[in-house]
């Protein structure tokens, strides 16, 4: 791992150690880069997103390694920030989890959590879902943190065991879990806020709440979260989703009159992404700059 990889991995336990660290999901190295300009301190890397938006596929485990490993590494190149990424259920068995770490460490991503279905995977929120046995994850989680560069790489087990066999089954896997080896736990799918504050109280460790939209999980802050003793909240599919309603809502306005000039007042000015981007023009002599 670089020295740049590390300083963002210990960035990460210091960020956690202080307050909820929250952590909007990039759709892509442009959109990381005005997460961090927008003052936040994390950024998250979504399999949903992945699938979606650079695949372009549903979110079933049809993206690889290798395409989250590029993704990754296109984010980190434009961002000084800590990178969360979602490494699904370590794409195979244990020595598959192991190299599932150490690509993603070296191309610069703080932390992975590695989830406890069957592949193909589904959605946390979807129900359908299977699990694999306890033993065979915690040979994953073992063999994902033994294969850490940095004691600060994090290195969370998600279990979707709420939804399957219930409330005591998440807890008690996520016990499990940490004997393995894991760092802490992303519990999915939990119904209530009264649920989050009761998991929170069964399992002492560092905790992940997943404030996706349109889920099982109701709308809570994270100062709420931050009060029940979450150290991250992620925001996975968030710009995502808002940046497609926009691009259908342009586009239907586009079809209809044939012209952009409507909709000019919605978009990101050429000036403002060439700040954003850090790319400086010289308007040609005579010519004011462009917006």
């Amino acid at each position: 791992m670089s020295e740049s990889s590390a300083r963002r991995s210990a960035r990460l336990r210091q960020l956690m150690a202080d307050h909820v660290v929250v952590m909007p999901g990039a759709v892509n190295a442009l959109s990381a880069r005005l997460i961090e300009r927008e003052g936040f301190e994390a950024v998250y890397l979504s399999g949903a997103v992945l699938a979606n938006s650079v695949g372009g596929v549903p979110d079933v485990g049809l993206m690889t390694l290798t395409e989250l490993r590029d993704h990754a590494a296109r984010v980190a190149s434009v961002t000084s920030l800590p990178i969360l990424a979602d490494a699904d259920t370590g794409f195979g068995g244990p020595d598959n989890a192991a190299r599932t770490v150490q690509e993603l460490e070296r191309v610069g991503v703080s932390g992975v959590h590695i989830e406890d279905q069957e592949f193909p995977k589904r959605c946390g929120h979807l129900s359908g879902k299977t699990l694999v046995p306890a033993e065979e994850m915690c040979e994953k989680i073992a063999a994902a943190a033994a294969a850490k560069t940095s004691a600060d790489f994090l290195l969370l087990a998600r279990t979707d065991a709420r939804g399957v066999n219930g409330y005591d089954e998440a807890v008690r896997r996520a016990h499990v879990y940490l004997d393995a080896g894991a760092d802490g736990i992303f519990t999915e799918a939990l119904q209530s806020p009264d649920e989050f504050a009761r998991f929170a109280r069964d399992v002492d460790t560092i905790l992940l709440a997943n404030m996706t939209e349109f889920g099982r999980t109701p709308y809570l802050t994270a100062d709420e979260f931050g009060q029940m003793g979450y150290r991250i909240v992620i925001f996975p599919v968030t710009l995502q989703r808002v940046a497609a309603r926009a691009m259908a809502d342009a586009l239907a306005t586009l079809r209809t009159d044939g012209s952009q000039r409507g909709f000019l007042d919605r978009m990101q000015t050429r000036r403002e992404l060439y700040d954003l981007l850090g790319y400086e023009v010289e308007p040609p002599p005579g010519q004011p700059p462009q917006p």
